[in-house]
């Protein structure tokens, strides 16, 4: 058996505005396994400023240490690379790359027969007024019934007027709309802003205040009228008594799952199993990877049989984006085959 890898740098369409700043261009590594003339691939995709994984060390001491010790498989080299979550994800998909019967299928099902789809958000990416009206309008255009705003760069009475006229022309059962605000609003005046939000009929707000303030985080969840879900709090915690203890602290109504961000399939299902004993809810959300984590992504999350719109639509983000078979037809996500 023998591995290799390789880098990639994906290119925005147009800049993408986050709270944390401005994306003009992501790196992403590709890890192929050869064994017995077969090949497994699979996406390795950290998100610098974000991910734990040290991205100064990526290259030459963990992914190089990877394809030296493939031959140890998938399980072990999982357990050994719990400070690259994204590496982890990406021998997850390299492996069962390396079994399928098919090729780019990890998980056969009605989703990639493209019988089925899975319904997603429309993601609204921060910008000026007329920047995030005008992607608002082409969201509405396109089919999407859930929209999913980043809130949080420019001044809060703008972005609240933008989300007021969705909802003067949709209703809340026409239109669901999420925000995000990165952790961009403070302890102190966070409920407030969601007393207002909720006046909107807004499903939900993901990480209202920056992660790691399990405190104040914990009381906004209690006296919020918004339900809030957990994004970024759940990023760099490994351990499963770790994750139940912030569960039951915090007691989100939601949690989000990027798979290479919080160690694959394995790490995300470990959440999702606290979370159901904890009567939370969740849904799964790509981490701007391109196109064959993203189809690992939306295979998996298929046989989850979750209803809610997932945040699954990034596939169009980049000039230089991978193959792939995955297409966005009215607000839902299709394998084409």
């Amino acid at each position: 058996m023998k591995s290799i890898f390789q880098k990639h740098i994906l290119q925005f369409k147009r800049p993408a505005g986050t709270s944390r700043g401005v994306l003009t261009e992501k790196p992403t590594w590709l890890l192929t396994i050869e064994h017995n003339g077969r090949f497994g691939i699979g996406e390795c995709s950290p998100l610098p400023g974000l991910s734990i994984d040290n991205i100064a060390d990526y290259e030459r001491s963990k992914l190089l240490w990877v394809c030296q010790h493939i031959s140890l498989g998938k399980e072990a080299l999982w357990d050994e690379l719990k400070s690259y979550p994204s590496i982890q994800f990406g021998v997850e998909q390299a492996f069962l790359s390396l079994e399928a019967q098919e090729e780019g299928v990890l998980f056969p099902s009605a989703f990639t027969q493209g019988k089925e789809a899975i319904p997603i958000n429309g993601l609204i990416w921060m910008g000026d007024k007329e920047f995030m009206q005008q992607q608002i309008r082409e969201k509405l255009s396109q089919g999407f019934r859930c929209i999913k705003m980043k809130i949080g760069a420019i001044d809060f009475e703008t972005e609240y007027a933008l989300l007021k006229g969705i909802r003067q022309q949709f209703t809340s059962s026409e239109i669901e709309l999420r925000v995000d605000a990165n952790g961009a609003f403070s302890p102190t005046d966070a409920l407030e802003k969601l007393k207002r939000l909720s006046d909107l009929q807004i499903h939900s707000i993901e990480q209202p205040i920056r992660a790691g303030q399990y405190e104040a985080m914990a009381r906004l969840c209690e006296a919020s009228p918004l339900p809030i879900a957990l994004d970024e709090e759940l990023i760099g915690v490994a351990c499963p008594s770790r994750k139940e203890e912030i569960l039951q602290w915090i007691k989100p109504a939601y949690i989000i799952l990027k798979p290479s961000l919080i160690g694959g399939y394995r790490g995300s299902e470990e959440w999702i199993a606290l979370a159901e004993k904890e009567n939370i809810g969740w849904w799964v959300t790509s981490a701007l990877e391109g196109n064959i984590g993203l189809s690992a992504i939306a295979q998996w999350t298929y046989t989850l049989e979750n209803p809610l719109p997932q945040g699954l639509g990034t596939g169009s983000l980049y000039t230089n984006n991978f193959p792939s078979s995955l297409q966005v037809k009215n607000g839902k996500l299709w394998w084409i085959k």
